[in-house]
């Protein structure tokens, strides 16, 4: 059975991002990128986006609504804007778009080949193909609506494409990464997010070889052969038998959605409950920012201003950043750090998202002058959050901890879409 790589449940929703959030989300966004450059390197960015996983928890951590398709688009949209003043400063380039602006993914990439010494002509190849490959290739009734291209100046890249299937309601996200690929016809997703509706025909499964050399051989017969096989087929009087070499498909294998182990699935209901969040991990959280020694952050504390809310916040920021694979598994906790646009599971409090922007900024620019205190004290806040958590067993107590934010939501500027 081919290896599935990822998928989620992303129900539809409509509406726009009101630009309150909008804005802060590019903000956040860009620095978050940049932070992980700075610890980690461009590359790792691209691996960070190709992880379904962690995507979806870095859209939570930006305050959109935490499992709806709306954040594969908020999200790109977001970066697209928030890198493009920077992107020669940090040598990653976010290419493409929703609707038109996915059209113009080849005249970005070969301007961006222009101004960069890449090769353009290699990039809109990959491009192209890999757009091609998630909608002719793999048919499972999704089709693409949005294709972005996320290139280093080192010439690795990522994409990370979305699909609609108005009938079920459901998107479904493609992850693709160049550092693991080897090919783009045979097993190449990073990922495939999205509502398993069944049975699909997959032509990149490695059991599909058969069946693509079929199809070759098939597009070199005789077109009027292939009309007449074609007429007869089409007849409902007749049994006609196919011959094996033009069954395409002939095994029901080749017809099942790609699979992975980071499945990621996204329940319909609105709202975010307790069973949809690690009740453990958001303790750790908790307890890191009210209760542990105020000495490990130091650094932190002395901003003017910054108390245990906005050190919540920026727990959950800083496992974004810092976090491993196996840290994103319940993307829903990620939304505890600035809510939900929607007000699930509470309002934006726009004081403390600001707040996070501007340390978060103020330790990168530190960083880049060799003063490292404030980003290691980010990373600390990362690192005591899980010595909490595996040595004293922490459970946030979800309905107080939702009553708790609701309370306080006018005093840190608490808003939904509509406000």
């Amino acid at each position: 059975m081919p290896k599935r790589t990822g998928i989620a449940d992303l129900p539809l929703h409509t509406g726009t991002v009101p630009r309150w959030l909008a804005d802060r989300m590019m903000s956040l966004g860009a620095l978050i990128v940049e932070s992980v450059i700075e610890n980690y390197g461009k590359r790792e960015v691209l691996v960070r986006l190709s992880d379904p996983l962690w995507f979806q928890s870095f859209g939570a951590v930006l305050g959109m609504d935490w499992h709806s398709s709306g954040i594969t688009t908020s999200v790109m949209y977001a970066l697209k804007r928030g890198l493009h003043s920077r992107e020669k400063d940090l040598g990653i380039f976010v290419c493409g778009g929703r609707g038109k602006y996915s059209r113009e993914t080849p005249t970005e990439l070969l301007d961006l080949a222009y101004r960069t010494g890449l090769d353009g002509d290699s990039l809109v190849r990959s491009s192209k193909l890999c757009a091609k490959v998630d909608n002719t290739a793999v048919q499972d009734g999704f089709q693409l609506y949005q294709h972005n291209f996320i290139v280093t100046d080192e010439g690795d890249w990522a994409v990370v494409q979305q699909g609609m299937n108005v009938g079920v309601k459901a998107a479904r996200r493609y992850h693709w990464c160049s550092s693991n690929l080897r090919s783009f016809v045979e097993e190449p997703h990073t990922a495939v997010v999205g509502e398993n509706c069944g049975e699909i025909l997959n032509l990149t499964s490695a059991k599909a070889l058969d069946t693509r050399n079929s199809i070759l051989e098939f597009s070199h017969e005789n077109p009027d052969r292939v009309l007449r096989e074609i007429s007869q087929i089409v007849k409902p009087s007749r049994s006609i038998i196919v011959p094996a070499q033009y069954d395409l498909f002939n095994s029901a294998s080749d017809r099942i959605i790609v699979e992975t182990g980071r499945n990621c699935t996204m329940p319909a209901h609105h709202d975010v409950r307790a069973e949809n969040v690690d009740l453990k991990r958001l303790g750790g959280v908790l307890a890191a920012a009210y209760e542990s020694n105020p000495k490990n952050f130091e650094s932190l504390l002395l901003t003017p201003g910054l108390g245990p809310r906005t050190l919540q916040s920026l727990t959950l920021v800083s496992e974004v950043i810092n976090g491993t694979p196996s840290r994103f598994s319940d993307p829903a906790r990620f939304s505890f750090a600035h809510g939900g646009k929607d007000g699930h599971p509470f309002p934006v409090p726009c004081r403390i998202y600001d707040e996070s922007i501007r340390v978060l900024s103020d330790s990168i620019e530190k960083a880049k002058l060799g003063c490292r205190d404030k980003m290691d004290c980010l990373k600390r806040l990362y690192e005591t959050q899980t010595i909490i958590e595996n040595n004293c067993f922490p459970l946030a107590d979800f309905d107080k901890t939702i009553a708790h934010e609701r309370k306080h939501s006018k005093e840190w500027g608490g808003r939904i879409v509509g406000m």
